[in-house]
């Protein structure tokens, strides 16, 4: 099944109902089930991701297939190192590419029991819950931060708590302080200084929470309106005072593309203004890499050279990101190259022998690929998506939502 996508009046406004966070959501779950909380969480995410944990949390079975859900693979791998029982975790063809060996590698300096059912260093894991024991763990912080948000975690409920020194450069970091501060919020103290986190033994409180709407969602709707003739649109639920670090998008796109963020009652009211051109855009996306491809293909559609660094995780996520994106936008006339590992780079030049009319999109079951293109419905005569329910994987009801603003969409 593909999708096309269309769209012949090139303004956007009215209202769009964003989708809960889904990386608050997931820690959220994990920390109230940390901290025995009797309070339904409010607001909490509908994607595939947060559904599938929250399911497993809530299951009476010792075998849980999360599917394509990396972050559920990466917390509870270290949730149920601690949950007494025997646990097996699996999923897809692809998340059992999907690297867990470090992760592993520093439970089991914590006590844990963990093996590999297959291949050494990845999914599927057999894991035999045990009180785990606390101490010094060093980790390479320019990894997925997921680890290090895992172990801490879990770290209160370690005997002696636990001291993380993260080595080379941190990846992600908002991230890692999303996941303290939410600890925080449940009575958790630590410490933050240089390469070092600390985070004594100590109980959770259980306290009722409401999940505010996710950025990295936002981020498609922002790109359609710097593609766009005329906008004004109010992203319900956001908040520019925002504890995820991708709420530093509305700055990008207020120097780089135009597009003024005001904070309302209800939301994010969106509108654009002209800004001068740029001769090429040079961004860093190490703490920030779940909008990157946003950014890429939008570049792409303004005609917008650009060099963007940070970019080493891609490689991991639910396919090769650097790849898919390398791939997909030739069919845009776009051919991008990768100065350095971790790196992608555009000229500004569209090689006509390789542009094509209506591209169609692979998404190589990678939700961010189908909701990264679908912005460039209002520069091209259309866009198809191959494969385009991946996006309930982080934002089910996109789709929906395209529709009230008066995008034309046909599956075929």
């Amino acid at each position: 099944m593909h999708l096309t996508i269309s769209k012949t009046d090139k303004s956007l406004k009215g209202e769009v109902k964003l989708p809960s966070s889904k990386s608050i959501s997931n820690r959220i779950l994990i920390i109230n089930a940390l901290s025995y909380s009797p309070y339904e969480i409010g607001n909490l995410s509908d994607s595939d991701d947060t559904k599938v944990l929250d399911a497993v949390l809530n299951s009476n079975t010792n075998t849980f297939d999360i599917g394509h859900a990396g972050t559920a693979m990466r917390f509870l791998t270290a949730f149920l190192s601690k949950v007494m029982g025997e646990w097996t975790l699996t999923g897809s063809e692809r998340m059992k590419q999907r690297p867990v060996g470090i992760l592993v590698d520093a439970l089991r300096k914590l006590g844990a029991v963990i093996e590999y059912a297959e291949k050494e260093g990845f999914p599927p894991i057999k894991i035999t819950g045990t009180a785990l024991k606390g101490g010094t763990l060093e980790l390479d912080g320019s990894v997925s931060s997921q680890y290090i948000s895992a172990l801490l975690m879990i770290a209160p409920a370690i005997q002696g708590g636990l001291r993380l020194k993260l080595l080379n450069q941190i990846t992600s970091r908002p991230y890692i302080d999303l996941t303290l501060n939410l600890m925080k919020l449940f009575g958790i103290r630590y410490s933050w200084e240089g390469n070092e986190i600390v985070v004594e033994e100590q109980s959770y409180k259980p306290i009722p929470y409401s999940v505010e709407a996710d950025w990295s969602g936002a981020s498609y709707w922002y790109a359609l309106a710097a593609l766009s003739e005329h906008c004004d649109l109010l992203l319900e639920g956001l908040q520019l005072e925002s504890l995820q670090g991708d709420s530093a998008q509305a700055e990008w796109f207020r120097d780089y593309f135009g597009i003024q963020s005001a904070q309302e009652s209800k939301g994010v009211r969106l509108t654009r203004t002209d800004v001068p051109g740029r001769e090429k855009l040079m961004l860093d996306f190490i703490e920030n890499p779940d909008i990157a491809q946003t950014f890429v293909v939008l570049c792409v559609c303004k005609g917008f050279s650009f060099h963007f660094k940070g970019l080493h995780t891609l490689k991991i996520k639910e396919t090769d990101r650097i790849t898919a994106l390398k791939t997909e936008l030739a069919k845009l006339g776009a051919i991008l190259t990768e100065p350095l590992p971790g790196e992608l780079a555009w000229d500004g030049q569209i090689n006509p022998a390789f542009k094509e009319q209506t591209p169609l999109i692979k998404t190589y079951h990678d939700h961010r690929m189908a909701l990264a293109f679908a912005p460039a419905a209002l520069v091209l005569p259309a866009i198809r998506i191959e494969d385009p329910m991946v996006i309930t994987k982080s934002y089910p009801s996109f789709y929906d939502d395209l529709r009230k603003a008066r995008f034309d969409l046909i599956f075929g």
